[in-house]
């Protein structure tokens, strides 16, 4: 009887208080439940069988009683806990700021109406321009007139906009752009000449050029390079620690394969989501899930397990969305998106899709077609260094025998018994401060190079389905105050405008990911297509169709060729999502052949009245240095290699864990050090200055588009460097061994071209001032290889610790040196780094 009186007391009370009541519990109450309350009190979990969820719960209360009494706040258990007067004290973290329990308590004296939140209305304005990327594929008709279709659609802009295309680039030109276009590197002399000289009309001779192209293993690594920006690709974990992840290069290496074999677009994303549940058998679909653990991540004895799951589910859910989607997620996991119509709980029940998978490093045996340069010699490398980091550590537990002896007064550690020797060892009493700081060290040493002779072992970075784990909404994305629970689920807006685009997921934690991968691999999915075809676009223009890759919602720039790109969507998925059919019908066209100009008429190129000249992206440009100079190693694939960086940021120290990480090492050979850019060691906390001067991609967020600053630390990077240095005098060695003319021969390996006569009188010139001057002089000295010692501060007593770094067992291999050289090598090197500088050099046209 009395509990019906609490349930009908607020219906006497005068409009004004209810009022009055509900403004407060709004305000104050509702919030304060759900971020200092619902943790232990809310939908997942119900501490002592008490639920604070609503007014019925919070009257039947818990094991202590009811938690209100309303109109009575006096006799309320949850003001006393608040209030912290007897032994229940609430929230654990502290007492709540006195205007926040003030308000519970005038709450619950007004009768503690419970005011139901109203439905959110989203702020969507749902224009069809606003939502064009969810509608399905428009099966555009080609504008009439001549050439390819791209070029109909093309020129019916063109006579929109009053425009007039510039001609046709030159033989040279389009060589160029398209060799690096498709295989990042330049074109030989020799392919040159063939070129030139290929008697068939222009769009033939360039049709066996692209061809030729695709064929070649290097296109992989060029457009495998691009997939890994948009995945956010990287061989170490990041954040404080950046522990090494021994077999993610497996997932480049995979991704690699696949472009080459031009592996059909639909099964490379269903592979890549859920190929563990496609054929766990199969090592090639293992490996593949590694897109699924590729962002940054860490967890460690000082981590929140359920913070480092969560802080997982939501990177996972926001990449899948932009990489194979074109969707921007990240707003939705507080409330409902601003701009899209991607509703919260749309979010969370995409999220529930990854929330029964689990971490694996699965046994994966070793496939035919995967590369495996050096392998032996790299886990034999690895394991010199092991034993040497134990030796090391073994002299601490020998010297504390021996001081262990002295004290006994003994001559025989056999003397001593074991456990007692063990106990010594383990007590550290025998070792000095600075020996602690040394020896632990040298245990973190251990550790790390562990970790690092896994990358020889057959294993997937992967995952597999786990323990089924509810997924709630998260109400600013709060884990400690969950909402609602949600079941696993697509997007809802994809439904709304393309019905054969819905699909069901499964709630068993089985399958989940391959309804998820066939839902975005279905041809009705209007998304996947457009997002695809468009990237490829933007990678061979520098400016996708619609401008935003990673963003086709309401805030991305609207497409510029709508009806093109649904016609390329259309082709796409008709020719079997082939991506090297995409690039023939993007590369034969008029749009992509066309010389470079004519900027004042279109100056953003929106139109493609021209071609947008663009700068080797920072790959490339390594690349091409090698390439040049004749280092570029052949190998391809297997574990990152460690190339020159900088030895300022070589040596300088990088902490992990209260010790020292091992100074960055180059590898010992040239063929190691020297080989494509794509199969170096890609670190998140220490990447390569080289890269990084020169608009790398990003290694912890995904990079739909490459930048291209101008800054002076670039000249810096290609002027003075000692890499660049190196390669110039390999370059002058490789033409001085190659004879001929040497400057005809510098011009045609470094510029695609001979040397006109005004160049090749200055350079003469140059070049015998410079062999005069180096006469002159003496060469500078050998680079002094001493082993780095470093320091690391004493956390027991606050000294510097002088620690000294393992010599590598592989014996250095020098690249060629100044030492070395004659003056005139020396003064055509010098020449190699002025051709290294040249905007002919270092931009596509």
């Amino acid at each position: 009887m009395l509990r019906l009186c609490w349930i009908l007391l607020p219906l006497a009370l005068s409009a004004q208080t209810v009022d009055e009541a509900g403004a407060i519990f709004a305000k104050h109450v509702r919030p304060l439940l759900r971020e200092k309350c619902a943790g232990c009190h809310g939908p997942a979990l119900q501490s002592n069988g008490l639920s604070l969820t609503s007014r019925d719960a919070l009257l039947m209360g818990g094991k202590r009683g009811p938690a209100i009494v309303p109109g009575e706040a006096s006799h309320s258990l949850i003001v006393a806990a608040l209030e912290q007067t007897g032994a229940l004290k609430m929230p654990p973290g502290g007492k709540l700021p006195a205007e926040s329990v003030a308000a519970v308590r005038r709450w619950i004296d007004l009768g503690a109406p419970w005011v139901e939140e109203a439905p959110k209305t989203p702020a969507w304005k749902v224009a069809p321009a606003d939502v064009w990327e969810f509608q399905p594929l428009s099966h555009p008709v080609v504008p009439s007139g001549e050439g390819s279709p791209v070029d109909a659609f093309v020129a019916a802009k063109f006579r929109e906009k009053k425009l007039t295309p510039a001609p046709r680039a030159d033989r040279a030109t389009l060589l160029r752009r398209a060799t690096f276009d498709l295989i990042g590197l330049a074109p030989t002399p020799e392919e040159m000449r063939d070129f030139l000289g290929d008697p068939d009309p222009d769009t033939t001779a360039f049709k066996k050029v692209v061809e030729r192209l695709l064929a070649s293993s290097h296109y992989g690594e060029r457009w495998g390079r691009h997939w890994l920006d948009v995945v956010r690709y990287a061989d170490s974990g990041g954040y404080s620690n950046d522990f090494e992840r021994p077999s993610a290069w497996r997932y480049r290496d995979y991704v690699i394969r696949s472009f080459n074999r031009d592996k059909p677009y639909n099964e490379f994303v269903r592979e890549q989501l859920a190929g563990d549940e496609i054929d766990a058998n199969d090592s090639e679909k293992l490996v593949a899930t590694g897109f699924l653990r590729m962002g940054p991540w860490e967890q460690t004895g000082m981590s929140v397990a359920a913070e480092t799951r969560q802080a997982w589910l939501d990177d996972v859910t926001h990449t899948t969305a932009a990489t194979f989607l074109g969707l921007t997620m990240e707003c939705a996991r507080c409330h409902d998106h601003k701009f899209d119509p991607l509703p919260t709980k749309d979010y969370y029940r995409l999220q529930a899709i990854f929330a029964s998978t689990e971490f694996a490093d699965r046994p994966a045996p070793f496939l035919p077609g995967e590369s495996r340069p050096d392998f032996e010699a790299g886990r034999a490398r690895m394991a010199k260094l092991l034993h040497m980091t134990e030796q090391k550590i073994a002299s601490f537990n020998d010297l504390t025998r021996q001081r262990l002896m002295a004290k006994k007064g003994v001559k025989s550690i056999d003397e001593i018994p074991p456990a007692e020797q063990e106990k010594a060892i383990k007590s550290k009493e025998f070792i000095t401060p600075e020996e602690f700081e040394r020896e632990k060290v040298y245990n973190k040493r251990r550790e790390l190079y562990t970790r690092s002779a896994q990358r020889y072992d057959p294993k997937a970075y992967s995952v597999k389905d786990g323990a089924d784990a509810p997924t709630f909404i998260l109400p600013v994305g709060n884990l400690k105050t969950p909402g609602e629970r949600v079941t696993p689920g697509v997007l809802n807006a994809v439904y709304v405008y393309d019905r054969p685009a819905h699909a069901e997921v499964p709630e068993a934690t089985s399958g989940r990911r391959l309804a998820l991968a066939n839902w975005i691999a279905n041809p009705a999915n209007p998304l996947t297509a457009r997002v695809m075809v468009n990237r490829i676009w933007a990678w061979h223009f520098g400016r996708g169709i619609a401008a935003n890759p990673n963003n086709l919602g309401k805030m991305g720039e609207k497409p510029t060729h709508p009806e093109l790109l649904d016609w390329l969507a259309d082709y796409f998925i008709a020719h079997g999502w082939s991506v090297k059919e995409m690039h023939r019908v993007i590369m034969l066209s008029d749009a992509y052949q066309r010389a470079a100009g004519q900027v004042e008429q279109d100056p953003d190129n929106r139109w493609l009245s021209h071609f947008s000249p663009r700068r080797l992206e920072a790959e490339e440009l390594r690349d091409v240095i090698l390439e040049t100079s004749g280092e570029l190693s052949a190998d391809s694939g297997g574990p990152g290699t460690f190339s020159e960086i900088n030895e300022d940021v070589a040596r300088q120290p990088q902490q992990i864990m209260g010790s020292l990480m091992p100074a960055y090492r180059a590898s010992p050979t040239r063929r190691e050090r020297h080989r494509r850019t794509i199969y170096t060691f890609q670190k998140r906390n220490m990447i390569d200055p080289f890269l990084d001067v020169f608009n790398g991609a990003s290694l912890n967020e995904s990079t739909e588009k490459r930048g291209a600053t101008t800054v002076p630390t670039q000249v810096f990077a290609l002027f003075n460097s000692a890499f660049v240095h190196d390669m110039a005098l390999a370059f002058a060695a490789r033409v001085e061994k190659a004879g001929g003319d040497r400057i005809e021969t510098a011009y045609r390996y470094a510029l695609n071209r001979a040397p006109r006569d005004a160049e090749k009188a200055q350079v003469r010139e140059f070049l015998a001032k410079m062999t005069a001057e180096y006469r002159g002089e003496a060469p500078p000295p050998r680079p002094d290889r001493k082993p780095l010692v470093r320091s690391i501060t004493s956390e027991l007593t606050g000294n510097e610790v002088k620690v000294e770094e393992d010599v590598d067992p592989v014996q250095y291999e020098e690249n060629l040196q100044a030492a070395d050289a004659g003056p005139e090598t020396r003064a055509l090197a010098d020449l190699a780094l002025v051709l290294f500088n040249s905007n002919e050099f270092v931009y596509v046209y």
